[in-house]
């Protein structure tokens, strides 16, 4: 045997170990609902985006029930840059006007969220597994109210109301058009959903891709959420990354300062889903190849798992 066959031969074994080692993960997962937030710059990467797709039907096809909810910010600025629209943001949220609302909507709601759809499809061609693309729009999935915020002028100290025009808060998520997708018995559907809301009077909102995610989740019960970013983790006060922390502990991060910018939001989204009863959310890296696979199917996991304590 040549040198090039025994390490083919010696991949083949590792594979087969690896897969004996998943098992008891597997069954832990079978049959259960993991949300999985998409989002980040990787999105505009093809490669990234194939492997993302590729890894979300191999989940489909280990009886997890994968439901996506993605973003689209760096998306929706570069097409208000090419139509020369102006973007300001308040505690990381779009000021969103008409013109703004109107390409976030066909944004999110039109290119991202089909083409993720598409690339679940491609890459469950074989088996058929289909991504079907849904905004917070169809079928009343998701209502929403006018977000407010307030900033204290640094002079007077006096804070005041900012309108961030047509930015929502999900105040009810419907999920019986997703609980009837996952629940066919006759096909593999991953529903693939964009974070564009109604309010009570039909206007259309703009929504953080973070809260629709665990809002979703929420309402469905999912075993898991997993907030996919750009970040490996949460990091302690000692900059090593936390692999478990409790609700408390993560309030905790936020209040004592070490829980900073992007990562204060996160945080909160993963408190308020645990408290709306997802069993715990993941804060991962998904730019690494292969990080919900670690994560779901391997002893150490790949991120910081929030749970209720």
């Amino acid at each position: 045997m040549d040198e090039t066959m025994r390490q083919s031969e010696d991949r083949g074994w590792d594979t087969a170990r690896t897969l004996a080692e998943a098992l008891p993960y597997i069954q832990v997962y079978d049959r259960k609902i993991v949300v999985i937030k998409y989002g980040g710059h990787a999105m505009g990467e093809s490669a990234v985006a194939k492997q993302f797709a590729a890894d979300v039907v191999l989940l489909k096809l280990m009886g997890v029930n994968p439901v996506v909810v993605h973003g689209g910010g760096p998306q929706i600025s570069a097409m208000l840059d090419k139509a020369g629209v102006k973007s300001s943001f308040v505690d990381g949220l779009r000021v969103t006007d008409p013109a703004t609302m109107e390409v976030a909507e066909m944004v999110l709601s039109g290119a991202v969220n089909k083409e993720i759809a598409h690339w679940i499809t491609m890459a469950g061609k074989e088996a058929d597994v289909r991504g079907v693309g849904l905004s917070g729009k169809d079928a009343g999935l998701l209502t929403v109210e006018k977000t407010r915020r307030t900033q204290r002028d640094p002079d007077s100290m006096i804070e005041h109301e900012v309108d961030l025009g047509y930015v929502g808060e999900p105040t009810k998520v419907d999920p019986k058009l997703i609980a009837g997708l996952i629940a066919s018995e006759t096909e593999d559907w991953v529903p693939v959903i964009a974070p564009i809301g109604v309010a009570e009077d039909g206007q259309t909102y703009n929504v953080n891709a973070d809260t629709v995610a665990g809002a979703v989740a929420g309402s469905l019960n999912a075993k898991r959420m997993l907030l996919l970013t750009d970040v490996p983790g949460v990091r302690g006060a000692d900059g090593e990354i936390i692999r478990q922390m409790t609700v408390g502990e993560a309030s905790k991060l936020i209040e004592d300062g070490i829980a900073t910018g992007g990562m204060i939001p996160k945080l909160q989204t993963a408190m308020a889903a645990v408290r709306a009863g997802v069993e715990a959310v993941v804060i991962l890296d998904g730019r690494r190849p292969h990080a919900m696979l670690v994560e779901l199917f391997t002893e150490h996991g790949a991120g910081t798992l929030v749970q209720a304590g």
